[in-house]
């Protein structure tokens, strides 16, 4: 991502992502559900929940954890965090959310668990955050988190961006490793970093799951064009026509479509446990 987080998030998608928060955790519930398995978060249990978007896994965390316990939720996006704020208030859960950079902030070593769905690839120095994120744990805490593969292992992703290509000024090919959605597809690295941050028992795990980008092709084109690589494509080439790329993006969809799944596309992730 060449863009500086705080400006992206906090800019126009931000907002586009919070008007869809809806959509997304529908297509994305059943992926974070998966986190918060392997997370298993425990009745008094205080959690600290990275990059909680609109508050989803914050408000299931909390109903996990009880009165007796709390979960802090925190990210850089103002906008996203409203709308997290209103929903935990509606739900009188024992959470609450702050506008925090989770790489940098120092927080006080009272968290039994850290868990993250999709939030930790976006740490401009990962090794730094992640040495930061170890000291908000107690001795014995744990992690778990939910982390993109690769973008060719993700045919939703891939598949509208490759189709969308033809049509965009020609794209410098992503570092890899920098900060963005698939920063830690290498599964070595993220292990290096982890450890290097001092936590243990370091297990990632592949999970390959379909999820859903909608009931219908229209659906699944307009969330495409809206969210993800070929979204952020799109903003960078403001000159290039709407209408022709949907239409591609609507043919490369197309074999994943079936009246009884939607369009319903492969997802690669790794699952991420750890412990202090």
């Amino acid at each position: 991502m060449s863009t500086d987080p705080k400006t992206y998030w906090n800019g126009p998608v931000g907002e586009r992502w919070t008007s869809l928060a809806h959509v997304l955790e529908k297509v994305f519930g059943p992926l974070r559900e998966a986190a918060l398995d392997l997370a298993a978060a425990r009745p008094g249990e205080h959690v600290l929940d990275v990059g909680c978007g609109c508050g989803g896994t914050t408000l299931t965390l909390a109903k996990a954890v009880g009165k007796a316990g709390h979960v802090l939720g925190v990210d850089i996006s103002a906008p996203m965090l409203a709308r997290a704020k209103e929903r935990i208030e509606a739900a009188g859960v024992a959470a609450a959310v702050e506008l925090d950079d989770a790489a940098t902030t120092r927080f006080d070593p009272t968290f039994d668990l850290l868990h993250s769905a999709f939030g930790t690839m976006f740490f401009p120095d990962p090794h730094a955050a992640f040495r930061n994120l170890a000291t908000a744990l107690k001795p014995g805490g744990r992690v778990a988190f939910i982390c993109w593969r690769a973008l060719a292992e993700n045919a939703g992703m891939s598949a509208p961006l490759a189709a969308a290509k033809p049509f965009l000024p020609p794209m410098e090919p992503p570092v890899p490793g920098a900060p963005g959605p698939f920063a830690f597809a290498d599964p070595d690295r993220l292990k290096r970093i982890l450890e290097g941050a001092g936590f243990t028992d370091v297990v990632i795990s592949p999970l390959d799951r379909n999820i859903s980008l909608g009931d219908t092709l229209d659906e699944a084109v307009e969330f495409s064009l809206e969210t993800g690589p070929t979204s952020h494509a799109l903003r960078a080439a403001p000159e290039v026509p709407r209408e022709p790329v949907a239409a591609a993006v609507r043919e490369a969809l197309r074999p994943y479509a079936s009246a009884a799944d939607g369009v319903s596309v492969p997802t690669a992730t790794w699952l991420v446990s750890a412990k202090r």
